[in-house]
């Protein structure tokens, strides 16, 4: 089939690299458009947009697709198209295009963990389980019907990236196996419930704060769902310290509040004090330095015991 292809970061391009190596053609690509980025603000492209440009498939960039991408997108007379992680909202008229239609590759287990974060989330709320499904586009977010899903485990050493890797490279492959069976015309679609249907929202820099007044899971959790960018974070004498990586933890120690350090030698690592016990931080950045083990960081660098993070 003759397919146009709509993602942007990396999550899409590792589903575009599995398309490519099948026998559906892909006839172009559409990302969102080139963004500043660096201290320089220069112009940077899409991971998708400098993949598809090195495999020689032609890339469309719209801001508001519904208005810029009409005409175009009818020019290019493809059977199909593909979304994943496209980040914008596709109107009917752009959804009527082809002759099947349009599929997106989703990081949840549709109903579950509709929208922006499914992967994000699902790290958040400490679910062992997640999965991928490929959907049929509608109007809504998330709400088109099922053709496929597949389940998989999180593990415990998982954060944002390495499943998001995961979903994209499932996805990718059950992506081949949906577009084979709408090929051959043996596609059967299935509605979701929508009594089972839960939302997400985008994760945000400014909500990246640690808060050690919560449960030693649900800061590990948050952690994780952060990692490896924008990256939970905590501040100390107006030093800030990103971290990446967290574990419970038990010590024998009574301390006077949330966010005591209550342990910090390079032997025994960094504990803070939370809610329900000890979290001992096991991967950090501090201001200005490379991401580092807190047994190295402290190796180097003297924390009193007693301080109060923040």
């Amino acid at each position: 089939m003759k397919i146009v292809f709509m993602g942007t970061p990396h999550f899409a391009k590792i589903c575009l690299e599995h398309l490519l190596n099948s026998h559906h053609n892909v006839i172009a690509v559409v990302c969102a458009t080139d963004k500043p980025s660096g201290r320089g603000n220069k112009l940077s492209m899409p991971e998708v947009k400098t993949f598809a440009l090195e495999k020689n498939i032609p890339v469309y960039q719209f801001e508001k697709i519904r208005f810029e991408g009409v005409e175009i997108l009818k020019s290019l007379n493809a059977d199909i198209f593909v979304t994943a992680s496209f980040g914008q909202i596709l109107s009917q008229e752009i959804i009527d295009i082809p002759k099947y239609k349009i599929i997106n590759v989703h990081g949840s287990l549709l109903p579950k963990y509709r929208g922006a974060s499914p992967i994000q989330t699902a790290l958040l709320h400490g679910e062992k389980m997640t999965g991928v499904t490929i959907m049929r586009t509608d109007a809504g977010v998330d709400t088109g019907d099922i053709l496929l899903q597949q389940e998989f485990e999180i593990f415990e050493e998982d954060n944002s990236e390495t499943l998001m890797n995961k979903c994209a490279n499932i996805g990718g492959k059950l992506l081949i196996k949906a577009l084979d069976l709408i090929e051959s015309g043996q596609a059967v679609y299935k509605k979701q419930d929508e009594f089972l249907a839960t939302k997400t929202k985008m994760f945000k820099k400014e909500n990246s704060k640690i808060n050690f007044e919560k449960t030693a899971n649900k800061i590990c959790n948050k952690i994780r769902a952060y990692a490896p960018s924008p990256a939970c974070y905590f501040n100390l004498e107006g030093e800030k310290f990103l971290v990446y990586r967290a574990k419970k933890t038990e010590v024998d120690f009574k301390p006077l509040g949330c966010g005591q350090i209550v342990v910090a030698n390079p032997k025994q690592g960094l504990i803070i004090s939370c809610l329900d016990g000890f979290i001992e931080i096991l991967e950090l950045k501090p201001a200005n330095k490379k991401i580092m083990s807190a047994k190295d960081f402290l190796n180097g660098r003297k924390l009193e015991v007693g301080k109060f993070v923040e």
